[in-house]
């Protein structure tokens, strides 16, 4: 949004909702908008009030999971119907965006007033030609919603996460979802001006996914076991991208640390920090005084070194010229440098100093025993 714009109020309903929560946060990083909230502890008072001085008004509130099925009419139709009530009261037009549900096409009590708050949001922008937004939204996932209430995505990433079980009644099952952060792009939009309002059709989100419940299970499972096999999913995947980022948003606060699998000897100690199949794998190593690691070359095969603490130096040599030059690089964690290894130079790193050495690696691919590209030659 252009800072230069003039001063904002919005309003947003359902304030202490999943989408709710994850749009006030974005909108407070914009310092030309003021937001004012309703949620089910505010009174119709105090919604009054927040109409009377909002400039746009985000209608997140409903109801989706009530005891007694009358309440999806109070929540949804009649909480929206009241809502515009107020609006016109104030004899201003102001624009309303109102999150819907996919299931506003089905036969059943929600649905059914979902789609009557439709109407209503349609009839209020054609009577007094107010933009209005209707967003049909499938199943929404990220960081905050609710687990085992309405949504797979939250119930599977909680339940994976804390290694309870999921079920699953029908594994081909094809569900449509929807990412917060893309909803709440696209909100935002419509607030600017970048997204057209619909005097009577529906707004899209810009970008959806499709997967089944069973890949979406084993997707998951994969993601709970990247702490032991150091695997990253594929992050070129927008969808795996984004349901990796939400499953680590359930892990429990006193988990977000573990140990990884020391490898020890006489040289010190080494561990992998991350696999990952289109961009290798890092790994850390501690070398004693004295030491030397390495030894070798590779044919295809490109790493990276970086001394982040202590002193050393890394030497190459041509595989071609046994007797060639042995170039040196002088290395230390107190000004640190990225150490290109190219391939076709065997290379080794000597710890020159008098205390530990502590190397980050990088390799462009992930170590394959039967087919490592790593061939013992010493450099001198």
């Amino acid at each position: 949004m252009d800072e230069q714009t003039q001063l904002k109020t919005v309003l947003v309903t359902g304030a202490e909702g999943f989408i709710g929560r994850n749009l006030i946060v974005h909108l407070r990083t914009h310092s030309k908008i003021r937001i004012l909230t309703f949620d089910v502890a505010n009174t119709r008072d105090e919604l009054w009030d927040a109409v009377q001085q909002c400039d746009f008004v985000f209608h997140l509130a409903g109801v989706n999971r009530p005891v007694l099925e009358q309440h999806f009419v109070s929540g949804n139709s009649e909480l929206t119907q009241y809502l515009i009530q107020l609006l016109q009261l104030t004899g201003r037009k102001i624009p309303l965006l109102i999150s819907s549900s996919t299931q506003a096409t089905l036969e059943n009590p929600y649905g059914h007033s979902k789609k009557i708050a439709e109407e209503h949001v349609f009839a209020y922008g054609r009577t007094n030609n107010v933009p209005v937004f209707v967003y049909r939204l499938p199943g929404v996932f990220g960081k905050w919603c609710r687990p085992n209430y309405n949504s797979v995505v939250a119930t599977f990433c909680y339940n994976i996460s804390h290694q309870l079980p999921i079920q699953i009644n029908n594994p081909e099952a094809v569900i449509t979802l929807a990412y917060i952060d893309d909803v709440v792009r696209d909100f935002i939009s419509a607030l600017t001006g970048e997204v057209q309002p619909h005097i009577d059709g529906y707004c899209n989100v810009s970008r959806i996914f499709q997967i089944s419940l069973q890949s979406l299970s084993d997707l998951l499972t994969s993601f709970h076991a990247v702490r032991k096999t150091g695997m990253l999913p594929n992050m070129d995947d927008l969808l795996t991208k984004f349901l990796y980022t939400t499953y680590l948003s359930y892990l429990e606060t006193d988990d977000f640390a573990y140990s990884p699998d020391f490898k020890l000897d006489q040289r010190g100690w080494l561990f992998e920090l991350i696999k990952s199949r289109s961009m290798g794998q890092i790994f850390i190593s501690q070398t004693k005084p004295g030491v030397t690691r390495g030894m070798h070359y590779h044919h295809t095969k490109v790493e990276k070194f970086v001394v982040l603490q202590g002193e050393a130096l890394i030497r190459f040599r041509h595989i071609g010229d046994a007797q060639g030059e042995v170039i040196q690089y002088p290395v230390s964690g107190q000004a640190i440098q990225i150490v290109d290894i190219p391939p076709g130079y065997t290379h080794d790193i000597t710890n020159i100093g008098t205390s530990d050495l502590i190397t980050l690696f990088w390799a462009c691919e992930i170590f394959d025993p039967n087919r490592p590209d790593t061939y013992m030659e010493k450099v001198q």
